[in-house]
């Protein structure tokens, strides 16, 4: 009955956090899905699908609806931010002609504009411009169900086949009069098939995968399991000896999952060359030492009876206390060094919330007992 108590809240703990970390990633479609759109000009039956960049689910339909007429629609997670789509002549970014849409957070009405991409500069990138043959009115972009679908025609024999995908800063959205686009957080670049549907990657960021994980690893490591073994460690001790184990296993795995995060971190951070993450490296390896302190702490545990087992308790509660405040502060300046956008700081934010109401709820209740 103690083990099937601690396990049940356990259980329900770690999947509340689950559930919302993993909301960023709720809204989600695929090629199986229905499309929620009523307005459309052409028949939606003749359209092929390709998961056109599966990173970022970015999902494009596509189909030669008329005579020298190719319809599209481009839908991708609506992380209030602007989604593009470009045809190039040789793979390259530069010289090629675009489609960018948004749909502004305050629920305004969305904007579709073709762009010219003459340069890697704002400057260089010009509204209304472009070789792209646009059927007159068939611009369209809408927000359902948090994802963005555009959709456009163009005249053409065969649209060209390298495509290249781009999303936007979060927040961001251009303005009249000049409607000039921030530079783009992801891009990739596909060459196509229209015939058979398939597609092959040319060239993206390489290292977006690895930022996930890197990511993924320290949130639900540092930020998530090594809360709830402490909520277990300090709310569960009357189903001992039960509350101990299941504090070893959850500060454990969540030791090795940061550790994970943290050797990624590093990885990436050679491979990006980057400059800018000194603090969130330096916090990052601080935490480290203090979880392989807190796991060596383990093996110096005094006898309960012990007269300095009072000092091993002082000593392992509040370096966890620390290293569980930095943890959650150095998360959150990471998604804000990755630009990752409301979408990881509101699901972590609110699975912080999640566990800190618990632990709360918990305190409270233990100090009416008292």
């Amino acid at each position: 009955m103690k083990l099937y108590s601690v396990s049940c809240i356990i259980f329900v703990l770690i999947a509340l956090s689950t559930i919302v970390v993993n909301a960023q990633q709720a809204a989600r479609d695929s090629c199986n899905s229905t499309l929620p759109l009523n307005n459309l000009t052409f028949n939606v039956s003749l359209l092929q699908c390709t998961e056109a960049w599966s990173l970022q689910n970015y999902i494009l339909r596509y189909a030669k609806t008329v005579e020298n007429t190719w319809s599209f629609i481009l839908s991708a997670p609506d992380s209030s931010a602007f989604i593009g789509i470009g045809f190039s002549t040789n793979g390259q970014m530069i010289g090629s002609s675009a489609i960018v849409g948004w749909v502004p957070s305050d629920g305004g009405s969305g904007t579709v504009k073709p762009y010219l991409l003459g340069g890697k500069s704002p400057g260089e990138v010009n509204p209304d411009q472009g070789d792209l043959t646009i059927v007159n009115g068939s611009l369209k972009i809408e927000s359902v169900s948090s994802r963005l679908y555009m959709s456009f025609q163009l005249t053409a024999t065969l649209p060209r086949q390298s495509l290249l995908y781009a999303m936007g800063p979060a927040g961001f959205f251009p303005t009249s009069p000049d409607f000039r686009l921030r530079e783009h957080r992801f891009v990739t670049t596909t060459t196509i098939n229209y015939i058979t549907g398939s597609q092959s990657v040319v060239k993206g960021s390489p290292h977006s995968k690895l930022k996930k994980t890197h990511g993924l690893m320290n949130m639900f490591g540092w930020g998530i399991l090594i809360i709830i073994g402490a909520i277990v460690a300090r709310h569960m001790k009357q189903w001992d000896p039960t509350w101990f184990y299941a504090h070893i296993a959850l500060q454990t795995t969540g030791f090795l999952l940061g550790l994970t995060g943290v050797i990624c971190g590093l990885v990436l951070e050679n491979r990006l060359k980057a400059n800018n993450v000194s603090k969130h490296k330096g916090l990052g390896i601080t935490i480290l030492v203090m979880g392989v302190l807190q796991m060596l702490a383990l093996l110096a545990r005094p006898d309960k009876q012990s007269k300095y087992r009072k000092y091993w308790n002082w000593y392992h509660h509040n370096i966890g206390r620390v290293m569980i405040i930095l943890a959650i502060s150095n998360i959150f300046y990471g998604i804000h060094l990755a630009k990752a956008g409301t979408s990881w700081n509101g699901g972590y934010g609110f699975a912080v919330a999640v566990l800190a109401l618990t632990a709360i709820g918990l305190e409270v209740r233990k100090l009416m007992k008292k």
